[in-house]
């Protein structure tokens, strides 16, 4: 197992979306570790406070390359990481070793036009939010006496596809922009492989977020993080799930919460009959009796996202993926 340091710089991020023809950032193989650099506010730098503003993200800012830009999304993403013998089929098993916001200041953003209530908030509004790193807390509003716990997680988590422009907004069976806040430390978050060398990219940092992300963003901050990538052969899944050290979560995604939640459900049963051997009609039962759906995200257009938690204190004999 080796150990690699991959910094943000203009020739290691790309913008708004995957491509299997952007250039790899990284080559590793299965096992290895690396720590990551990852930068947020791409479309908002000129706006931006000092603090906010390290040379490095200017100079990403300003000298992208154009290859490295794709249509779509705002999300400055590190990467593609390739990961030899990754084959399409197989399973790209990604460990949140460890997340750790970089600065002590991140921003909220409503935007135009996007949100659960875009007509009743329809003015922009650009906000930046201190971060106590040492106290793990952000107050909002400020002097307000509201301090909201720091749970940083990496919104997007996700591997190319066939398609040569897929915007980094909606999430899908690839993973990308998920915004799930389960996503903690320690946690694993498995994605089906679709290209050869799996092309993972990381980034939209969040030091907090709600279950929704209702007004668009959460406070996104520029993170750090250390991951480890290993290629799983052993297990067939056609969507994303996760495993925290409470939990397994299965995810859907859909235009409305309804499909999205019926593709979550859908995906634990599948998980139950391959892991338990239980029949179909055992696990959708169980899933009414023991499973917990959440509402992940209502913001990311076209697909909203649902993601159901299993408790792994339900298995006396225990169940890990």
């Amino acid at each position: 197992m080796t150990h690699h340091i991959l910094k943000a710089t203009p020739n290691t991020v790309h913008l708004g979306g995957f491509s299997h023809e952007i250039e790899p950032a990284l080559i590793i193989k299965s096992g290895d570790t690396v720590d990551v650099e990852t930068y947020t506010g791409y479309y908002v730098y000129n706006k931006a406070p000092a603090e906010f503003l390290t040379p490095e993200f200017v100079d990403i800012c300003q000298n992208l390359p154009p290859e490295r830009k794709i249509a779509g999304g705002p999300h400055l993403l590190t990467g593609p990481i390739y990961v030899q013998g990754a084959e399409p089929g197989d399973i790209l098993e990604v460990k949140l070793a460890a997340i750790k916001p970089s600065l002590p200041v991140g921003f909220n953003a409503i935007r135009t036009g996007w949100g659960v209530l875009p007509h009743q908030f329809n003015e922009p509004a650009l906000r930046f939010i201190h971060l106590d790193l040492e106290n793990n807390v952000a107050e909002f509003p400020v002097n307000s006496g509201i301090k909201i716990p720091l749970k940083p997680f990496f919104g997007i988590l996700g591997v190319a596809t066939p398609e040569t422009q897929r915007s980094s907004i909606p999430p899908g069976c690839y993973g990308g922009n998920i915004d799930n806040r389960e996503l903690q430390v320690g946690s694993k978050i498995f994605l089906p492989i679709f290209v050869p060398g799996a092309l993972f990219s990381i980034g939209d940092g969040h030091s907090a977020q709600g279950d929704g992300e209702v007004n668009v963003t959460a406070i996104e901050t520029s993170m750090n993080g250390t991951i480890q990538l290993k290629i799983r052969k052993d297990l067939q899944v056609t969507a994303p799930i996760a495993e925290t050290a409470t939990d397994i979560i299965t995810m859907g995604f859909g235009d409305t919460l309804d499909s999205a939640l019926e593709q979550a459900l859908n995906n634990m049963i599948d998980f139950l009959v391959g892991f338990t051997k239980i029949s179909p009609e055992d696990a959708y039962v169980l899933c009414s009796l023991a499973v917990n759906f959440h509402i992940t995200q209502v913001v990311n257009t076209p697909q909203k996202g649902v993601h159901g938690m299993l408790s792994k204190n339900v298995f006396v004999n225990g169940i890990n993926l």
